[in-house]
């Protein structure tokens, strides 16, 4: 980049010089503007909205590569689900029976 010139220095804004009794007045950018000089050097890549295609068959892609993935892992998390729901419906049959007579009278609790 072009290091700014010494007329360009100060606040931004207009600048008005009397120039044999004429006012010129003169625009000063903001720093780093670089609409007043051309940047040379300056490389920029992009690629063409044409050539993106962002989603391009999503949904097609979604249901046959996400059903191979989450198919993939049921072994890693079948086995923790069905350990805690037999936990969970064990313990909740074995609390009704606790709370009952039944349970009272075989526990040799007061009812």
């Amino acid at each position: 980049m072009r290091p700014t010139a010494a007329r360009l220095e100060g606040m931004p804004g207009r600048i008005i010089i009397l120039l044999f009794f004429l006012p010129l007045i003169l625009q000063c950018p903001w720093w780093g503007d670089t609409s007043m000089h051309k940047q040379r050097g300056v490389v920029v890549y992009t690629v063409s909205p044409f050539r993106q295609r962002g989603s391009k068959a999503l949904i097609r892609g979604w249901l046959f590569n996400g059903y191979r993935r989450l198919a993939a892992q049921v072994p890693y998390w079948i086995v923790p689900f069905a350990l805690g729901y037999g936990t969970y419906t064990w313990a909740k049959s074995r609390d009704a029976w606790q709370n009952s007579k039944a349970g009272h009278i075989a526990l040799g609790g007061h009812h």
